[in-house]
């Protein structure tokens, strides 16, 4: 979850050292998902650096940003840092995809648990917190990730959404929404599609 709504990771886990080639794949996936199951139309595409400038970056990211750029099947940002998250398709390798999201877990974790223990201190926070908590609630409820089920392995010749084992009964049940709009909107036939143009345009170069 963002501010401006949700965003999707690519890759948080699943592929450790990946290519530049493969960074460009994870964008066109991560966009037909979005626009076909998040009903994000056209949604943004940027590559998580250490600045906003183009220069910037390791090896992988400096080779990366330029075949981004000149992919005409995504909406390009550029580069962006992970405290300017925006609302979209994030792409990253493994490792620094995973660093992200268990930060982001874990900030977002203690700043609750902050707010319910101040907001528990004394008598009159108490009564503060009685008259917020229906607009608390609210707000933080489109925080909570169990809403939007579970991390779908994009890519695969079947259909996988992975889920914490931990998960309650609301997040399992949206996971399950998730396969079956997953397998409505055609999802892995829209992904093929993606990545044969891709093998055409390499082919025909």
């Amino acid at each position: 979850p963002t501010e401006n709504g949700v965003s999707l990771l690519l890759d948080c886990g699943a592929n450790v050292d990946a290519r530049p080639s493969m960074l460009v794949q994870f964008a066109k996936m991560g966009s037909v998902y979005m626009e076909s199951v998040m009903g994000v139309k056209n949604p943004k595409v940027g590559i998580v650096n250490i600045g906003a400038e183009e220069e910037k970056g390791n090896a992988l990211v400096k080779e990366t940003f330029p075949l981004l750029k000149n992919c005409p099947e995504i909406n390009f940002i550029g580069s962006v840092e992970a405290r300017d998250i925006p609302a979209g398709v994030i792409v990253c390798e493994a490792f620094v995809g995973n660093v992200v999201l268990k930060m982001y877990e874990g900030v977002s974790s203690a700043l609750l648990h902050q707010v319910k223990q101040g907001m528990m201190s004394t008598l009159r926070s108490k009564i503060g917190a009685l008259l917020v908590k229906p607009a608390l609630k609210k707000t933080l409820k489109s925080f909570d990730t169990s809403q939007y089920g579970g991390a779908p392995l994009l890519g695969l010749n079947g259909l996988v959404v992975k889920t914490h084992g931990s998960s309650k009964a609301v997040e399992v049940k949206n996971s399950i929404l998730q396969c079956i709009a997953f397998k409505e909107e055609k999802i892995n036939e829209k992904i093929k599609e993606q990545i044969s143009l891709e093998d055409k345009a390499a082919e025909n170069n």
